[in-house]
């Protein structure tokens, strides 16, 4: 069976050379969460054909590396370590669900009416309410700092998506970070809508979508950390295929429905279509 580019480059060494650019990636797609807080401050509507055709784009990215690249560089490394094709197809498919139950988990963790995924548009950005609406006010600071604290939460195994998949191939991590890049600047929307609903000031809007990003590099790091001492060549496998099932997962129940509640089907499905093929030209150019 032929080997995956991902498991031919692997080895602690060449992963330990990429930690400061997996770092970066993870911190750029984190963070982009500010760049939808001030485009909700600095735009006049919501360019809804633009973020569905994005958020489809970073889908297709996701899905097909998943499965093209992770995934199948996941089997082939483990069918070395444990001796047979039919081990590491298992190993890898339970490693697979285990990343999707992963990140299912803390989605269901998540109260419906405070989901962070409950698209905003930048037109809902008004000024604070008059005196006499305290009780409305408190109520979307409250929706806005839970969905600062819940979106950290999400981006806990989606930092550790990007960190790992870069230490194992930067190329690859770029194309992921930059996916999860998109995928976070309609978070921050969502945060800073509320927030600035309720105070008026668009500076602790911004500071709170901003904090709600550093949790993906931060989280990354500490699962980096907390995995190397034990990180193996069967382990790393077992850690790509997770994050190919946690990249699948956001794709098909967070990216395309939220496409969809921009009212851009078409674009959204021509979107991820076009991310597809972005990211398999972009594999055979690098083989």
């Amino acid at each position: 069976m032929r080997r995956g580019r991902i498991a031919r480059r692997g080895g602690k060494a060449r992963m330990d050379d990429n930690v400061p650019i997996a770092f970066a990636f993870t911190l750029f797609a984190g963070l982009s969460t500010g760049i939808g807080s001030a485009l909700a401050f600095f735009a006049d509507r919501t360019n809804t054909r633009f973020l569905a055709g994005s958020l489809g784009f970073s889908a297709g990215v996701m899905i097909y590396v998943s499965f093209a690249e992770l995934l199948n560089g996941a089997r082939t490394e483990l069918a070395a370590a444990l001796g047979s094709a039919a081990a590491g197809d298992r190993a890898a498919a339970a490693a697979f669900f285990v990343g999707m139950a992963l990140i299912a988990v803390i989605d269901n963790l998540v109260p419906a009416a405070e989901n962070p995924h409950e698209m905003k548009k930048v037109e809902e950005m008004r000024p604070p309410p008059k005196p006499g609406a305290g009780d409305r006010a408190d109520r979307l600071m409250r929706t806005g700092a839970v969905t600062a604290l819940v979106i950290g939460i999400h981006n806990f195994p989606e930092g550790l998506a990007t960190f790992m998949s870069t230490l194992q191939d930067a190329g690859i991590g770029f194309s992921i970070a930059a996916a999860i890049a998109i995928h976070n600047i309609p978070e921050g929307i969502a945060v800073s809508v509320p927030i600035f609903y309720a105070t008026g000031d668009r500076r602790k809007a911004f500071f709170w979508s901003f904090l709600s990003g550093t949790t993906e590099p931060l989280g990354a790091l500490a699962g980096y950390l907390a995995l190397r001492r034990f990180m193996t060549p069967a382990l790393s496998a077992m850690v790509l295929a997770g994050v190919a099932g946690i990249m699948v997962f956001i794709s098909l129940d967070e990216l395309l429905p939220s496409a969809e509640k921009y009212g851009e089907h078409h674009l959204s499905i021509y979107g991820a279509v076009a991310g597809m093929a972005v990211m398999a030209a972009s594999l055979l150019l690098l083989a």
